[in-house]
């Protein structure tokens, strides 16, 4: 035999027939009140989700929860290696495989023909005019103002 039950509103324990009330609001909708105490404090507005002994509160709370629903996995995110704009992916890869004093000397050896490239264009443009040259189209800077008032401080100008 299946009995008709319904929810109280507040605290959403079951409502069996002959027992409960209906409050049915100024908007139309019915609302069922399994006791009194429910009664009471919806009509002093009390929220369902402050009492502790209601299901919404325990819902908000993480009550019950562990022998109805089991925890979720998190997926692991899987690292994928993509290729820069100045070197491919298998450059990164063997870059990675070599040992690191490989790497510093390769550094260093570069550093080098660098400053030879620069030695040699100083070279090429004559060092010592080129310098001269710059320095007499060179302007000293000089500040605009010295403070937000530009006055000594603690005197004034009567």
């Amino acid at each position: 035999m299946v009995i008709n039950t319904e929810l109280c509103a507040l605290s959403e324990y079951r409502i069996y027939p002959g027992n409960g009330k209906l409050v049915v609001r100024r908007d139309g909708k019915p609302i069922f009140l399994g006791s009194s105490k429910a009664f009471s404090l919806t009509m002093q507005r009390k929220k369902a989700a402050k009492l502790v002994w209601t299901q919404a509160w325990r819902r908000n709370h993480k009550k019950g929860m562990s022998e109805t629903t089991t925890k979720k996995r998190a997926r692991r995110t899987n690292k994928v290696q993509r290729a820069v704009v100045g070197a491919s992916l298998e450059e990164i890869k063997k870059r990675q495989t070599q040992k690191s004093d490989f790497r510093v000397k390769q550094r260093e050896a570069a550093l080098k023909e660098v400053k030879k490239r620069k030695a040699a264009n100083k070279v090429k443009s004559g060092g010592k005019g080129s310098s001269k040259a710059s320095s007499t189209n060179s302007f000293q800077k000089v500040p605009k103002h010295m403070g937000s008032k530009g006055g000594k401080r603690g005197t004034s100008q009567r």
